[in-house]
């Protein structure tokens, strides 16, 4: 499993959106982030615009002192920013542009190579997407990035991604209440890494909200939420996840797992490709998300109860 380094970012906006997951305290995330090294987790995947640039930064922060093969550095480009403002500007794929967005995450994340490249445009078009694949590719043969990947919910835009040398990964959405089976097939059928985020629905399969739970107005979950917001309204989780969470709660934390631990296990109970990416504020996050290797998939009788239950 890998750690997802949006949260850490602290607030960021799009516009008066806010786009991050609140106030944040960068020495518990450093912190948690060696903590997770210690504990066996040495992917961490974050973006260059997750707080305007300071996800990248406390990541590099974090990692400085560790030997540079003893973790896998993931992040995202396309997004445009104000690093001053932390607000999202726009959104630029030309060549020019992901050769600059490249030298800057390399300078925030204080190393000489990216392991994994991921295009942050999900609806990107596909046939203007080649070029973008192009442009990764030379990226490789400069020894700035080893693989590339495409953070999108589409098989077909993944697709094409797919066909390229040094494309390792596409990142999508997976999670109990989300099955995206295609995707996975797809991944499989492509030997590639099936990277999983929103493992835990954006915080719903931790069970920390219910009915009565009011998200802060700079948190993504909160009122002023973003159309792709599926399990948070007005900043409140919607009944109908509730009563779906509720529905599989006890199947989850079967054999001694917490519910967040539940989760991740019904994520590599789909296939051996999948890597979830849990986010993290916290060193005591860290340890319950890691603990969730000791316990390994879920059993395929679990998995189908489930999928019975919710489909």
């Amino acid at each position: 499993m890998g750690l997802g380094c949006w949260a850490i970012g602290g607030p960021f906006w799009s516009g008066e959106k806010a786009v991050g997951w609140g106030q944040i305290d960068d020495q518990e995330s450093i912190k948690a982030i060696q903590k997770a090294l210690s504990l066996g987790v040495n992917v961490f995947d974050t973006a260059d615009v997750y707080g305007g640039g300071h996800s990248e930064t406390v990541l590099g922060k974090a990692l400085s002192g560790y030997p540079r093969d003893s973790f896998v550095l993931a992040t995202k480009f396309s997004n445009t920013f104000d690093e001053a403002k932390r607000q999202v500007t726009g959104n630029d794929a030309s060549p020019t542009y992901i050769r600059k967005a490249c030298d800057a995450s390399l300078q925030r994340l204080q190393t000489d190579y990216i392991d994994l490249y991921q295009f942050h445009n999900g609806g990107y078009d596909k046939e203007q997407a080649i070029a973008v694949r192009d442009t990764l590719e030379e990226l490789v043969q400069m020894g700035k990035i080893r693989y590339y990947g495409w953070s999108t919910d589409d098989p077909e835009r993944a697709a094409v991604f797919g066909q390229g040398a040094h494309c390792a990964a596409i990142q999508h959405q997976l999670n109990v209440f989300n099955n995206a089976r295609p995707m996975v097939q797809l991944c499989e059928e492509l030997n590639l890494a099936s990277i999983n985020r929103g493992p835990l629905a954006m915080g719903l399969l931790s069970g920390k909200y219910g009915a009565s739970s009011q998200l802060p107005e700079d948190d993504v979950r909160g009122q002023q939420a973003p159309a792709w917001m599926r399990y948070f309204q007005d900043g409140k989780p919607l009944p109908e996840w509730l009563d779906k969470l509720a529905a599989v709660r006890d199947i989850l934390q079967s054999d001694g797992r917490t519910l967040v631990q539940g989760a991740l296990a019904w994520i590599w109970g789909c296939s051996e490709h999948t890597i979830p990416i849990p986010g993290f504020k916290t060193v005591q996050q860290v340890e319950e998300n890691a603990k969730a290797m000791e316990f390994g998939p879920l059993a395929p009788a679990a998995m189908e109860q489930i999928e019975s239950l919710l489909r």
